[in-house]
Parts: C-alpha cells; sequence; structure tokens
C-alpha cells in the first residue's frame, strides 16, 4: 500500500436515506432521522433531510409529525420551508399548523406562493384570521386574494392562478417573446399566452409552441386562436374539471360576467379538483361526511352521528315490518333464519345499481335521453341474477331444512326483492338528483330501506299464504 494511500483519512459520505420505501411510503428510516433531528434541534441536519423535498413529499410528512414536531419541523427549517406543502395536507393539519405559527410569518410564506395556493390555504381560516393575515400582505397581493376569497366556494374563481400572461392584439410575436424575457413578474410556468382588447376582454389565446415556430414579424392574432372554453368563475369546479376530461384542456382562461380575463386554471388544479370530488362521493355514500384521516374522535363521531341516526329510523321502519308477521315467525321459526339472507341479497343488489347510478348522473352519462334503456337493462341484469341466486338459496334452502315448500318460498322472495333493489337503485338517486338533493348522500338510506321492507314483507307474506301460517 502507496504511502498516500496510508495517508487517506477522508471519511465516506454519509448513505443518503430514500425518503419513500419500495411501496412508496415514506420510509420509516427517513422518518426516523427527521424526528432525531427535530429533537435534537439540529437545523443543519434536518435541512440536509428535508430541505429540498418536494412539497409533496413534505405535505405527507408533516402529517406523520404530530403537533409540536410539526411547529419544530416549520421553525427550524425557516426559509426553506415551502408553504406550498400545506396544500398537500388534510384541512386538520394544515389548520393545526396555521394555528401555531404567528399571522407574520404565514403572511411572509404566502408572499412566494401561487395565488391559487395561498387562497388554497387561506379559504379554511376563520374571516378574523384571514382577515389578519391579510393585513400582513403586501396590498397588491392582498387585493388579489380577497377578490379571489369573495367568490363562492369550489367555484373556479377559488382555483384559479391570477398570474397569466397578457399581450395586446396589435403586439407582434418578437414583442411577446421580448416580454417573456424581459418580465420579472411572470408566473412560474404557463402554456399560453392570452391576447386582450383594450378593455380587458379575452380575444383569444396562442400556445406557447404557436410562438416558438412563428417568425418574429408575425401578429399574435394571425396565429390566435378564439377561446371557446373560456370559463366564468363562478362555475362550479366540478363542471370545470368534467370540461377540461372532455375536452383534454392542459389550461384555461377563466373570465368574470363581463367576459373579463381574471385567472388561469391549469391541469395540475383541475386533477385536485377530480381527486376532491371522487373522495366526497364516496364518504357520501358511506354516511361519514367531509372527515379526514387526522380528525380527532369527537370531529369523526360527530360527523357519523348524524347519518346512523337516520339509519336507525330505517331499521325501526323494517323492524315494524317483521313485527307485523310476529304470529308467522313464531310458528315457523326456520323463518327468522332466513330472513336476513333475502334482506341482504337485496341491499347488495340494490347498492351496486345505485352505485352506477350516482356515477353515471356525477358524469352526466345518466339522463331523460337513456333513462328508460339503462333502467330495461338493471330490471334485465337484476332477474337474471335473482333466478340464478334465487335457485341456489331456494336448493339450499330446501337442503338445510328439508322443506320444498320453504325453498320455492325464499326463492321467490329473493327474485321480487332484486326487481325492486334494481328498480329503486336506479330511480332513487335520479330522484334525488330532480329534487336538487345530493344523490350521492341521501341514496343509501332510502335504497337500503327500500330493501329491507319489501324483502322481509315478501319472504314472510309468501311463506305465510304458502303454508297458511297465521298474520
Amino acid at each position: 500500500m502507496s504511502e498516500a494511500a496510508e495517508l487517506d483519512v477522508t471519511p465516506s459520505p454519509e448513505p443518503v436515506i430514500p425518503v419513500r420505501d419500495e411501496d412508496e411510503h415514506l420510509n420509516p428510516d427517513f422518518i426516523a432521522a427527521v424526528e432525531a433531528a427535530i429533537g435534537g434541534d439540529d437545523r443543519v441536519a434536518l435541512k440536509e433531510l428535508a430541505g429540498d423535498l418536494h412539497e409533496a413529499d413534505t405535505g405527507d410528512l408533516l402529517e406523520t409529525l404530530n403537533a409540536d414536531e410539526r411547529a419544530a419541523f416549520i421553525r427550524l427549517l425557516g426559509d426553506e420551508f415551502d408553504y406550498t406543502a400545506l396544500t398537500e395536507t388534510d384541512e386538520a393539519v394544515r389548520l393545526q399548523v396555521l394555528e401555531d405559527l404567528p399571522n407574520e410569518v404565514i403572511a411572509e410564506g404566502l408572499e412566494d406562493l401561487d395565488s391559487d395556493d395561498a387562497v388554497y390555504i387561506l379559504e379554511d381560516l376563520d374571516e378574523d384570521d384571514q382577515a389578519a393575515i391579510l393585513e400582513e400582505l403586501p396590498y397588491a397581493d392582498r387585493a388579489q386574494l380577497k377578490k379571489a376569497l369573495d367568490y363562492p366556494e369550489e367555484s373556479a374563481g377559488r382555483r384559479m392562478q391570477s398570474e397569466f400572461i397578457a399581450v395586446a392584439p396589435f403586439w407582434t410575436v418578437g414583442q411577446t417573446i421580448d416580454y417573456m424575457r424581459e418580465a420579472r413578474d411572470l408566473p412560474d410556468s404557463f402554456y399560453e399566452i392570452y391576447v386582450l382588447d383594450p378593455a380587458f376582454k379575452l380575444l383569444g389565446s396562442v400556445h406557447l409552441d404557436k410562438i416558438l415556430r412563428t417568425k418574429r414579424a408575425e401578429k399574435v392574432t394571425s396565429i390566435m386562436e378564439e377561446t371557446r372554453q373560456a370559463v366564468l368563475a363562478t362555475e362550479d369546479q366540478e363542471e370545470v374539471a368534467r370540461r377540461f376530461e372532455r375536452y383534454n384542456l392542459v389550461s384555461s382562461a377563466v373570465v368574470d360576467e363581463n367576459e373579463r380575463l381574471v385567472g388561469v386554471l391549469t391541469v395540475d388544479d383541475i386533477v385536485d379538483v377530480i381527486q376532491e370530488e371522487a373522495e366526497e362521493d364516496l364518504r357520501a355514500l358511506a354516511g361519514v361526511g367531509d372527515e379526514e384521516i387526522s380528525d380527532t374522535v369527537v370531529t369523526i363521531a360527530r360527523s357519523r352521528l348524524a347519518w346512523l341516526v337516520v339509519n336507525l329510523g330505517t331499521a325501526i321502519l323494517a323492524s315494524v315490518v317483521i313485527a307485523l308477521f310476529e304470529d308467522t315467525i313464531e310458528a315457523m321459526v326456520a323463518l327468522a333464519v332466513l330472513m336476513p339472507i333475502v334482506a341482504s341479497m337485496g341491499g347488495n343488489a340494490g347498492t351496486q345499481t345505485m352505485t352506477v347510478a350516482v356515477r353515471g348522473i356525477a358524469t352526466q352519462e345518466l339522463g331523460a335521453r337513456n333513462l328508460l334503456r339503462v333502467l330495461n337493462r338493471e330490471i334485465l341484469v337484476s332477474a337474471v341474477n335473482g333466478v340464478a341466486l334465487a335457485l341456489l338459496i331456494g336448493i339450499t334452502a330446501w337442503l338445510w331444512f328439508a322443506s320444498p315448500g320453504l325453498g320455492v318460498v325464499i326463492a321467490g322472495s329473493i327474485i321480487i326483492n332484486m326487481l325492486f333493489a334494481g328498480f329503486s337503485g336506479l330511480l332513487i338517486p335520479i330522484a334525488l338528483d330532480r329534487l336538487n338533493v345530493d344523490p350521492a348522500i341521501a341514496s343509501s338510506v332510502f335504497v337500503t330501506t327500500v330493501t329491507d321492507v319489501v324483502g322481509f314483507f315478501a319472504f314472510l307474506g309468501i311463506a305465510a299464504l304458502w303454508f297458511g301460517l297465521p298474520f
């Protein structure tokens, strides 16, 4: 070994800890290292670990840490903490973080964000907290955010980015390129240049690829496309997301009631909207309300209790139907054993049809034009499945209780309940939608009630008639 090699005592670099594991979850070793840095108040180590994380990874990390660790994490990172990460966290975590931070610190962090991200962070705060934070911002930023917050919740105006590039119709391509090179207040990313008249009304847009492929002397109006998919600022975000999906949009201009350009919506915002709306519908179908994984026990219990009480009322209604056949059940105990099968099969079938119907209504694929066709299809599907299940359950009941008559009774009641399940699973969501009631929220209660009541009544009623039992 050479003398130079013997004297080389340079320590090898510390191995980099992967942020995520093979399953794309946060790496437990990475979380432990971050917690150790926070516990040791080691600013340098923490910045090396988390200083340049993507905001999505930082958001997931904040959700993993406890409340005290979150506050220390943000304090130790200082100017290197990206407040965009708060748009990637649950609402409960975001509100807790904002509550622990001074208003001037929050305002300083919001100054560096795009307007849509700043609005997203502010909109869930109380009006007093919003006002206090806005007062700490420069006038121009404050006016911009106040205007966005004045739009209705879940509207395009709340989601739009107020920063955009607009040019006059008499500008040339060369002027536009020079402006984009020299201006300092441009958005971080953009896809289109918008052309406005002197009254700031939207005339059209030019894609960046056309700008780059056109000679400098050409007027922008010569390569401009009339904007056909401009979005009203007051339009519901779900309708806007549907338009992005239908026309494969990457971005869209947002205009006010006077057709003046006020902002831009981009596809990354719409992806968030689609995810939020899908989660909202899924939670509504289960009756769990607008709850997050990080919510407290009290918040979750209060959110779920209302629908549990409603379900209790429907369960009592089903029990009343059973009570009408009390003598029938006493005369033949096997009926009590088989009753849950009839109700369960109808409930599951109704839920299947209801889920398809709610989704069809949400995507506007189900309406008056194809209602009869879809209804006929669902009834045929229910009939086919009903006959198949009736044969299976009827034979099982026959062999189980050595009673072919009991097999016939449960088979007939299964077919009847399956038909009602298909019928109600489709029509109840449509009826609720016509009454301006969200079918995702209320459909399951009514469909379950129908299948329980019809199932019990059909099964016990047919049994009483078939076997001559008392009502």
